[in-house]
């Protein structure tokens, strides 16, 4: 049987009455935080990375890519354009010498397109704009028949690229298979 120290128990007579240890005395709402944000950057999480991104990626870079995972010490950082992306690519040595400086574990890097927020919320405001604005509403936009095959259409589609939607895809994967073509 163990015995509990004596701090934690109280006499009355021949009865022993166990009682909860003295809590440690209450520490600040600051002093908590910043003890949190060291232990998150002794154990490469994440959240100590996203503050610290604007410094360690610097005042160009920051804006456009943003840290998205680090797992086992790799860590993936999304671009919001093929150009940013390049320059993460090209800024990768000096990038890595920046994370460890700041003490992040990190051992490799992986970069990837990333488009923050580009779906709206659904039932927001911001969706619903969208939507009523889009051009394949026949109910704001009516209907007409595509000047290539013939079919109905909407006349948003036939506004924006001059014939429906499904030629449109065919468009699309005609100049994508000529692309691809060395020959054309």
């Amino acid at each position: 049987m163990a015995i509990a120290p004596s701090d934690q128990t109280r006499r009355f007579g021949n009865l022993q009455i166990l009682t909860s240890p003295v809590r440690p005395p209450a520490t600040g709402l600051g002093q908590c935080l910043t003890a949190l944000q060291g232990q998150w950057k002794r154990n490469g999480h994440l959240a100590s990375l996203w503050q610290a991104w604007p410094r360690i990626a610097g005042a160009s870079l920051a804006p456009h890519c943003q840290p998205l995972s680090l797992q086992a010490g790799v860590l993936c950082v999304g671009a919001t354009h093929p150009q940013w992306l390049q320059a993460l690519r090209y800024n990768r040595h000096q990038l890595l010498g920046a994370l460890r400086g700041a003490g992040f574990p990190v051992r490799d890097l992986r970069f990837q397109q990333h488009h923050p927020g580009s779906a709206p919320t659904p039932g927001t405001e911001e969706e619903a704009r969208i939507w009523a604005a889009h051009p394949s509403r026949i109910d704001v936009h009516g209907l007409a028949d595509c000047p290539r095959c013939g079919s109905p259409a909407p006349a948003g589609e036939l506004g924006r690229w001059g014939h429906c939607s499904f030629c449109q895809r065919q468009v699309i994967e005609v100049s994508s298979a000529q692309a691809g073509d060395p020959s054309s």
